[in-house]
């Protein structure tokens, strides 16, 4: 029998952020997939790959960015971060999540291979 009131430690791996027109696919909080929402097609490179989930972006005052302690949620952008090697970090912020969900397991096997 299921425990639906199961209040233990999230153990799912993967979700998806979708957003006006694209998936970011992220495993264990790093980005391993991206996806165009019209064509379905993954890209093959993206500058969100492989960068980390870091958390979200909200407009404050004046239109100026501003972080958002609630974290990645719908109407929020989410904010990717990964070290370059030379002291630096890339950043890559999204448009807002219209969209939080969960993969299915088919679409998730579909992963391009890196």
């Amino acid at each position: 029998m299921m425990n639906l009131g199961y209040e233990g430690p999230e153990r799912r791996r993967h979700r998806v952020f979708i957003t006006r027109n694209t998936e970011y696919h992220v495993r264990d909080g790093v980005c391993v997939a991206v996806r165009d929402r019209n064509g379905k097609r993954f890209r093959a490179s993206h500058i969100a790959l492989d960068l980390r989930l870091e958390g979200a972006v909200c407009s404050g005052p004046h239109g100026l960015p501003m972080p958002d302690c609630d974290g990645p949620r719908v109407g929020a952008s989410i904010y990717f971060t990964r070290p370059d090697g030379d002291g630096h970090e890339q950043h890559v912020v999204t448009s807002r999540v219209e969209q939080i969900d969960r993969p299915e397991k088919r679409i998730v096997l579909s992963y391009p291979s890196r």
